[in-house]
């Protein structure tokens, strides 16, 4: 389509055509909100595997809708299958563990007053010390805290089926603009760059950090907790943990925040292990906790990422837990993007102000 070219030629059509933009924006917004997380999935997966569809067109020859469907398989293999096995597995161990609590069956109490029996009397004291009244009062709110987080659990893998249909439909929106994105995206991103009322140099250096923290929150972030996540449900599985899916995901879920850790997960169970009499299999854990689970990060994130895209840590889990707190889910993507738009272009905001700055005054005498 080609359109005439417009240039509004007073300052009240430039306000009225500035404010019809931004009335169409939110309106085009607003209709796009309810799969705004399958849009938002969608454009960080072009982003992520643009280098693997770039590859596959070269070696087709230029084929685009090929390549893109070659790319799309790609993802449905490595991403979308394993997740949904994934899925599946913990929203029955969830099913599970909450139908046995209701039953009366899973006696959370009883569970912790065996931790609470193995306790040395000097860690029982500091614990009173730490404003618990009794061994009751503690014992009373481990097990509301662990009753309460396996109800919400439950609940939301039984309530999942009322969201099937929901659900199917944003997978399908996502698959769709995943296929466009990655066969237009090039052309795309040039619009958009263009229609972005920046000087070009400003305009290209944004553009790179964005598709640069998309690709290092992704690769960098959720692949490791991925990673941790998973290795963390495999010891918990070998050593006969019930519901070891159950606590790796969580694991992973926590691998996300950085100086929080999959640790919160697996230190509470190695210590149940060995207060009720699994020494070996409590020492194992921890090994393979500090020593496996623990160093993922450190080895994993450098090579997926690069350290010259990492944030600082207090930055990203604030950042993470903002995101969340007002996003949800997708929060785990758009806080730290946010977090690093923020970050560039306060850097180029300072480096255009030194450069326009005026130099020193000159001394008296000098001319």
């Amino acid at each position: 389509m080609i359109l005439p070219d417009f240039a509004p030629a007073n300052p009240l059509e430039r306000r009225t055509f500035a404010a019809l933009v931004i009335a169409v924006t939110a309106a085009f917004a607003w209709i796009l909100w309810p799969f705004s997380g399958a849009v938002l999935w969608g454009t960080a997966l072009a982003i992520v595997f643009a280098p693997a569809y770039r590859r596959l067109l070269s070696r087709m020859r230029g084929r685009a809708t090929l390549a893109a469907l070659a790319t799309m398989g790609l993802i449905l293999l490595i991403v979308i299958l394993p997740l949904g096995v994934i899925s599946t597995l913990l929203v029955g161990q969830a099913a599970t563990l909450y139908a046995r609590l209701q039953s009366g069956e899973l006696d959370i109490g009883s569970r912790v007053q065996q931790v609470l029996d193995a306790l040395p009397p000097w860690m029982l004291d500091l614990v009173n010390r730490l404003g618990v009244t009794s061994v009751a009062d503690l014992q009373e709110r481990l097990a509301g805290l662990l009753t309460g987080g396996l109800r919400f659990i439950g609940t939301q893998a039984v309530n999942l089926g009322q969201f099937t249909i929901g659900l199917v439909l944003s997978v399908f929106v996502m698959l769709y603009l995943l296929f466009f994105l990655l066969r237009d995206g090039a052309s795309l991103a040039r619009r958009i760059k263009a229609a972005v009322p920046l000087e070009p140099s400003l305009r290209e250096r944004l553009a790179t950090r964005f598709a640069t923290v998309i690709r290092a929150t992704i690769k960098g972030t959720l692949v490791v907790s991925a990673v941790q996540g998973a290795l963390g449900g495999i010891i918990l599985a070998v050593l006969g943990i019930e519901g070891a899916v159950l606590w790796g995901a969580l694991m992973g879920i926590l691998a996300l925040l950085p100086a929080v850790g999959p640790a919160l997960v697996w230190i509470p169970i190695a210590a149940y292990l060995l207060a009720t009499g699994a020494v070996v299999k409590g020492i194992v854990l921890i090994a393979f906790g500090a020593l496996v689970v623990g160093v993922v990060d450190n080895v994993l994130r450098p090579m997926l990422v690069g350290r010259d895209t990492r944030m600082p840590d207090y930055v990203v889990l604030i950042a993470t837990l903002g995101g969340i707190a007002v996003f949800g889910i997708n929060g785990f993507i758009i806080g730290p993007v946010i977090a690093a738009m923020f970050i560039s272009v306060w850097e180029i905001f300072a480096a255009s102000r030194a450069r326009v700055a005026p130099g020193p005054l000159p001394e008296e005498g000098t001319p």
